[in-house]
């Protein structure tokens, strides 16, 4: 059986290629360096969607070990939320979804972080649960 080895360099080329072709981040938004097969993720996005669509675009190429995401969101004026105004949107979108057991759900907010912890019974449960609150506006990241 071959081995296939992929230098940094085509790993790097690959992720740029891959970033073209979503059209939720510009090609300018986003820095990628690799070493060893290490890929780091630099720049700045105006949303947590875009940040995370970055992260997954490197993660779907070939021969990417792991991915460092140091990308930075800064949201426009109008994104600007309150924390009190994102926890409880948060809340809300966690407790619309009836496959999710909110109430297992801690929600922390601090400075446009939002930190879910808790005790839930299948895996699934956890991903709806950062799949819901995803796409809220005025999240700068996530635990």
């Amino acid at each position: 059986m071959a081995i296939s080895t992929r230098t940094d360099e085509e790993i790097q080329r690959d992720i740029l290629d891959e970033l073209k072709w979503d059209t939720r981040i510009r090609p300018n938004e986003v820095g990628v360096a690799v070493k060893d097969g290490i890929v780091t993720l630099n720049g700045w996005v105006d949303s947590y969607t875009k940040k995370l669509a970055a992260e997954t675009a490197a993660h779907r190429i070939p021969n990417v070990k792991a991915v460092v995401n140091n990308i930075e969101v800064r949201l426009p004026g109008y994104a600007e939320r309150t924390d009190v105004d994102l926890a409880s949107a948060v809340v809300n979108a966690l407790r619309w979804d009836a496959g999710i057991p909110a109430e297992k759900i801690d929600v922390t907010v601090s400075h446009g972080w939002v930190t879910l912890k808790g005790e839930v019974e299948y895996g699934f449960q956890k991903k709806d649960a950062e799949r819901a609150i995803r796409h809220i506006s005025g999240i700068r990241g996530g635990h």
